[in-house]
């Protein structure tokens, strides 16, 4: 018995997936305590109190590794054998029936399935029996394949921190919220420098009621949109766009709101909804029987189904209890009668709120016209890649997801990170995760809906924390990081799904794969052409900054990331000033020891500007000084191999701030830093200019 945990708990864990033992980022071997192996199972659905408990989940894990598969993935032209489930048992052989996407039928008989020469869901039939089979293209689609052959570029860039002037065409700019207009500027900013992409962060739908939650990386959902980074010119004229301003009389405060540097979340999405209200009021012809729009807004509907009408009931039900009770944040904290979405007091209150429900499907009609049209826009500019959207790890356990999904996430553990160099504490991100037995049993539809979410108006998609493909860090609920436990999903599987979504969508893949990688991930990523990432603080040897050349073709390359210093805060040291200020250090730690490393740090890099021939003068500038030395980091992943390179606007403007600081929410404006420029003005100040020119010339289109 080790930690407290029996060998028949062991290995039961073992069987579902989790890590009894582990090996932390000090080197040391961790055992897992049972209690944390207990939460765990019963998270998966698997009781293991007493030892009856666990002999019956064990016999369910048996049972369900026997069960015939209702989903196989496969390689294009590559057979395989019948898996384990669908054979027939001793010599007996079947016929059977594969049914194509483009209608073709190839039939067979034994116990392995043919290749098949085209990607796509197919359908194969054997006496009563049908099963997808999901046959993936060798590799996801490659930058080359989208741009032609050469290295490109792009910027990465914060949705909400975009601004636009007032003008005569845009009386409120973008209303203190960077919204999907701003980000087809961006794109005709980009293709005039003839870079190939515009990479944002999570766009994923939060909390309309609950703004100051305003974290892209903890979303309500994945499956739909901010409405707070709606365009209104996607469907209304300007005369429209007035007569909403003054009917929600939001003029001044959009005003206001946009010429901050700073993002008010609860008073900018009050003035923006109460506009987007008047607007909705005002088109209410466009949007009934014979207006221009009807159909439109019908078909969106009707394409969204069941989880779209579940996520507007949620908005609107989530605004109610708030109003009656302003802890309510937690849909587990509204009335009992309305924990679950499918309850007849939901539907009450959906039928008697109807206007209201119906409000939020328009907001998410407009937020999804306004970004296809943005990518189609950034597409018509000539960049070859166009809109990078980005998938958050998970979503929200309050949010309208995990309500209206319950049976699908895992109830009581939050994802987080074990303890590492950079956080000793480890992380408890607070979000929920999708259970792997589930997405088994489900043919994994819930997964394949998000990426398809992601993918829909992309030409790529940027997975965060792609890791957790392989293993993710779980904490029960309670429990502080340390006493979390890994646990495995089906990685192979879930690649080839990507590799899939990714063909059909003409869209590349990116993955986030930095921190504690398991073994052997980042050569699987790379097998089936998902782009990894290197970032310029990371790629090092020891003491000595890694040469250029020596980065690898296929990851991505940065100067940063929005989780890290700018190039600007990090040689003046701006980071370590706002963690003094915070107390982050972790034990041991103080700014005097941070600042003396970085020191040395700065030197290092300079020693690589020197080396690679980017600057001439040996001596680095002093610490203020910072301009030369962002220039000189975009210039060095400028030249590495990388197929992409995408730099994002806080380095091309020379910005000191980083969009987030992690272990903060209140204590540091995460998430609310708009740029001090307007957007189609990003290429005028002198320095921006020129970064922009260098790029275009190291790595642009001939």
């Amino acid at each position: 018995m080790s930690g407290g945990a029996s060998p028949d708990l062991r290995s039961l864990a073992t069987a579902a997936g989790i890590a009894v033992d582990w090996t932390d980022a000090f080197g040391k071997r961790r055992t897992v305590k049972a209690d944390t192996l207990r939460h765990l199972l019963g998270a998966l659905g698997l009781a293991a109190h007493t030892p009856s408990d666990i002999a019956a989940s064990h016999n369910r894990l048996r049972e369900a590794s026997h069960a015939a598969p209702t989903l196989v993935t496969g390689e294009v032209g590559k057979p395989f054998p019948m898996p384990a489930g669908l054979r027939p048992a001793g010599a007996q052989t079947r016929p059977f029936e594969i049914r194509l996407e483009n209608g073709e039928v190839i039939e067979g008989r034994g116990s392995a399935i043919p290749a098949i020469g085209v990607p796509g869901y197919h359908r194969l039939r054997f006496g009563d029996r049908e099963v997808t089979l999901a046959i993936a293209p060798s590799r996801c689609v490659s930058v080359e394949e989208l741009t032609g052959a050469g290295r490109r570029w792009g910027v990465a860039a914060q949705l909400y921190g975009l601004r636009r002037e007032i003008d005569a065409k845009t009386p409120v700019g973008s209303g203190g919220i960077g919204d999907f207009r701003d980000l087809a500027d961006l794109a005709g900013v980009v293709a005039d420098a003839r870079g190939e992409a515009v990479s944002i962060g999570p766009v994923h739908a939060l909390f309309t009621a609950d703004p100051g939650r305003a974290s892209p990386y903890a979303p309500s959902s994945r499956l739909f949109l901010n409405p707070l980074h709606a365009d209104p010119t996607a469907i209304a004229d300007l005369s429209q766009i007035e007569k909403a301003l003054d009917r929600a009389d939001m003029r001044m405060a959009m005003v206001r709101h946009n010429e901050s540097r700073l993002i008010d979340w609860p008073a900018a999405a009050k003035a923006k909804l109460a506009f987007l209200r008047a607007l909705k009021s005002i088109m209410a012809a466009d949007l009934a029987p014979g207006g221009s729009y009807v159909g439109d807004f019908a078909d969106f509907v009707a394409r969204g189904g069941r989880a779209l009408r579940d996520h507007a009931v949620f908005e609107a039900l989530h605004a109610a209890c708030l109003k009656n009770d302003p802890g309510a944040h937690h849909w587990r904290q509204w009335p009992a009668e309305f924990h679950e979405s499918g309850s007849e007091a939901v539907a009450a209150f959906a039928a008697a709120q109807a206007e209201e429900v119906s409000f939020h499907l328009f907001l998410q009609w407009l937020a999804d016209k306004s970004l296809a049209r943005a990518q189609a826009a950034a597409r018509d500019a000539g960049l070859g890649i166009g809109i990078l959207c980005d998938l958050a790890i998970g979503t929200d356990g309050g949010g309208s997801y995990a309500w209206a999904h319950r049976d699908e996430v895992m109830a009581g553990v939050s994802i987080g990170a074990p303890p590492d160099l950079f956080n000793q504490l480890g992380q408890d991100w607070g979000l929920t995760a999708l259970s792997p037995r589930t997405l088994v049993a489900r043919d994994f539809a819930p997964f394949l809906d998000t990426l398809r979410a992601g993918m829909r108006h992309a030409g790529g998609l940027r997975i965060d924390h792609i890791l957790g493909f392989a293993r993710l860090w779980l904490v029960p609920d309670g429990a502080t990081p340390d006493e979390g436990a890994y646990l495995t999903y089906p990685l192979a599987t879930m690649l080839r799904l990507v590799a899939l979504e990714s063909w059909r969508h003409q869209a590349i893949v990116i993955g986030e794969d930095l921190g504690t990688v398991p073994p052997g991930l980042r050569e699987a990523l790379e097998d089936i052409g998902v782009i990894g990432m290197r970032v310029l603080w990371f790629e090092r040897d020891e003491n000595a900054y890694k040469s250029a050349s020596s980065w690898p073709r296929t990851a991505t390359a940065m100067t940063t990331t929005h989780d890290l210093p700018t190039v600007a805060g990090w040689w003046t040291g701006r980071d370590i000033d706002w963690r003094e200020k915070l107390a982050l250090f972790g034990h041991g730690g103080s700014a005097a020891t941070e600042r003396a490393a970085r020191d040395e740090d700065r030197a290092a890099l300079w020693s690589a500007f020197t080396t690679e021939g980017l600057v001439t003068d040996g001596e680095a500038p002093p610490g203020a000084q910072a301009e030369p030395v962002v220039d000189a980091a975009i210039d060095f992943v400028a030249d590495t191999p990388a197929d992409l390179v995408l730099i994002p606007l806080e380095d091309i403007l020379g910005e000191t701030e980083q969009p987030n600081l992690p272990g903060t929410v209140a204590e540091h404006p995460n998430w609310c830093r708009r740029l001090p420029i307007a957007t189609q003005r990003l290429a005028e100040p002198p320095a921006a200019a020129r970064r922009l020119r260098s790029l275009s010339r190291r790595r642009g289109k001939p």
